[in-house]
């Protein structure tokens, strides 16, 4: 009579849980799905603005207010929001409560084109257009550039983001029709010769060690160009 007792209880027990699973999914499923909530990460200077992510998702959803949340397709959002030339990534999803959440990542320019086109080049050495909301202080890139043969710019302005000393005194990178790459520094009068983007780094050491000793020396003013070309030497050009 106990087993038969037990076995009546676990059969209960397993309607309980089926109903009980039944009745949370009714309820998850009717739920509609709210305002979207915007949230970047990481940069706080906005190329793209909370409004714009909204509208891409409203217009790829048909419209969320009134939309069950088992029927969007958080992959078509996504891929939607990657499209933007401004994200680097997009995380969409729906919390319990029916809350449509998208985590974005802007991409981040580190040069701005200056020359018949105007455009970033961002961290990943790619085109990006420019931003009506918001302009980055980057260094300027003139001369002749082309969209589809970034590399040579790309190194150089890597190289700038990353180092202290360029990052405070370079604001223009200039290259000619023969890839010579220049430099020109802020309250410098004279112009950078870097050449190629071969032994960069030892160029780079040449430079500083330069202007040290002509900032010690208070002859910055005495030249119009430094040319670092040449092995373990810089040339310089009086003025």
């Amino acid at each position: 009579m106990r087993s038969k007792w037990t076995y009546i209880k676990m059969i209960l027990l397993l309607f309980l849980v089926v109903f009980l699973y039944a009745f949370a999914s009714d309820r998850n499923a009717a739920r509609k799905v709210s305002k979207p909530v915007v949230t970047f990460i990481g940069e706080n200077n906005l190329f793209i603005t909370n409004e714009t992510v909204s509208k891409l998702l409203i217009q790829n959803r048909g419209g969320l207010k009134n939309v069950a949340k088992e029927t969007l397709v958080l992959n078509k959002l996504e891929n939607a929001l990657n499209s933007n030339p401004m994200i680097k990534t997009a995380e969409v999803y729906v919390t319990v409560n029916g809350t449509l959440n998208a985590d974005i990542e802007q991409r981040t320019p580190i040069a701005r084109v200056s020359t018949n086109a105007s455009y970033y080049i961002d961290d990943e050495g790619l085109f990006m257009p420019l931003s009506t909301n918001y302009s980055a202080r980057v260094p300027l890139v003139t001369g002749f550039v082309e969209k589809n043969n970034l590399k040579n710019v790309y190194k150089i302005a890597s190289k700038i983001r990353n180092d202290a000393f360029l990052e405070k005194n370079v604001f223009e990178i200039h290259q000619s029709t023969d890839r010579t790459i220049y430099l020109k520094l802020r309250q410098c009068k004279f112009l950078v010769q870097l050449g190629d983007v071969t032994n960069l780094d030892k160029k780079i050491n040449n430079l500083k060690a330069f202007y040290q000793k002509s900032l010690k020396e208070k002859t910055l003013d005495d030249y119009n160009k430094v040319n670092l070309q040449f092995d373990n030497q810089v040339v310089c050009t009086k003025a």
